[in-house]
């Protein structure tokens, strides 16, 4: 199982990538593993301001539709485009193409109540 040290996790299964202001949102290897063959993402939140633990969209796989869950408050500024033609490119590269959306955090101290990738690999075992 793949679980990047550098980047933060929820216990949602959603990993962050920060860079200054600006986090990358995706879900994990975990994460795209369980749900199975993903066909379509829906996320509609350009612009908006969403809080910690809200909803931001969804992902549907085969046999599932799942909810994707705000690790961190802030203004999603950027949707990755590629995943409306290419859904599955969460299953085969979640850390990298996959990549969901970026925000603007609003609140950088709740960056600190995420995982670590040895935290989150002890959650999941």
């Amino acid at each position: 199982m793949n679980i990047p040290g550098e980047l933060k996790y929820s216990k949602e299964h959603e990993w962050l990538r920060i860079e200054g202001d600006t986090a990358t949102i995706g879900i994990s290897d975990f994460a795209q593993k369980e749900l199975g063959d993903i066909i379509y993402i829906d996320i509609d939140v350009m612009g908006d301001t969403i809080a910690k633990d809200a909803i931001f969209g969804t992902v549907e796989a085969v046999k599932t539709v799942s909810d994707l869950f705000m690790p961190v408050s802030g203004e999603v500024i950027e949707f990755n485009e590629l995943l409306k033609d290419k859904p599955e490119l969460v299953n085969t590269d979640p850390y990298g193409d996959g990549w969901m959306i970026k925000i603007k955090l609003t609140n950088s101290e709740e960056v600190g109540q995420l995982m670590d990738g040895v935290a989150y690999q002890s959650m999941i075992g």
